[in-house]
């Protein structure tokens, strides 16, 4: 329990350059989860607060993701696709970070 306590001590207060970036991007693949699976049941013009705001966090995302992925990839599939390219971006962070020794050993 005590090395449980150290690492998570180490990474939200040793580190807090990886942690907030790894936590935004945690955030931000988890929301794109989220917009995938609530577009599974709404309309994509639905005007509910809750499709807004995922609208509204994931589509500058989306419009980034459209820019490198091929143009025969169905559209509702997108976001999962994001999601790839987030898990990407968040191995890239870490390995850029460990290499400044800013971040946890695995």
């Amino acid at each position: 329990m005590d090395q449980l306590i150290e690492a998570l001590a180490y990474y939200f207060f040793a580190a807090p350059i990886f942690g907030i970036g790894n936590f935004l991007l945690a955030a931000l693949m988890w929301t794109m989860l989220g917009r995938f699976v609530l577009g599974l049941f709404v309309p994509h013009d639905w005007d509910f607060y809750i499709w807004r705001a995922f609208r509204r966090l994931t589509d500058p995302v989306l419009d980034l993701v459209r820019l490198v992925t091929p143009s025969f990839m169905v559209e509702a599939l997108l976001p999962l696709v994001a999601v790839w390219w987030i898990i990407v971006a968040r191995i890239g962070w870490w390995v850029f970070c460990r290499a400044l020794g800013l971040a946890p050993e695995i």
